[in-house]
């Protein structure tokens, strides 16, 4: 089950880099860009990091949030956040709840295996905690812009 949009997004509490915690209840009266991605440090989703990162002044002027998650430890989110530079916040889903209520823990297939894994996902969340768009199987190339343009037409 994955959440849809027009739902109230799922709230939770995770740890982030830093030592830090994010609940994104507390987050009401802002946008939240929630994108879930593999592990940190990977060819792919550094590239996805970098282009949140790249692109993190122009988030700013929608006033949006934005939170990575992985299933990375917070240390390897700390090693990850400093060695690319990246200026939002990264979350730790250790124990995989909030994978799992957001519906993007799924069944994977590579070189003919299969595992369960991170499904590359986006959701963008309005001020009052709304789900307003949904990006499933996320291809990075455009996504960044892609999201961006829908957080500022909140």
């Amino acid at each position: 089950m994955s959440v849809d949009v027009g739902e109230v997004a799922p709230d939770f509490t995770m740890p982030t880099d830093g030592g830090g915690a994010v609940t994104l209840s507390t987050l009401r009266g802002k946008p939240v860009v929630l994108y879930f991605y593999p592990k940190d440090d990977t060819s792919g989703c550094t590239a996805e990091a970098c282009g949140f990162r790249d692109a993190f002044p122009d988030y700013g002027k929608t006033g949006a949030v934005v939170i990575g998650v992985s299933r990375d430890s917070v240390a390897s989110h700390d090693r990850f956040k400093k060695k690319h530079g990246l200026p939002f916040m990264l979350a730790s889903d250790a124990d995989g709840k909030v994978t799992e209520r957001y519906g993007v823990w799924v069944e994977k297939s590579m070189y003919g295996r299969k595992y369960m894994g991170i499904e590359r996902s986006t959701f963008l969340i309005d001020k009052g905690g709304v789900v307003r768009g949904v990006w499933h199987k996320v291809k990075i190339g455009g996504h960044v812009a892609d999201v961006l343009k829908a957080a500022a037409a909140l």
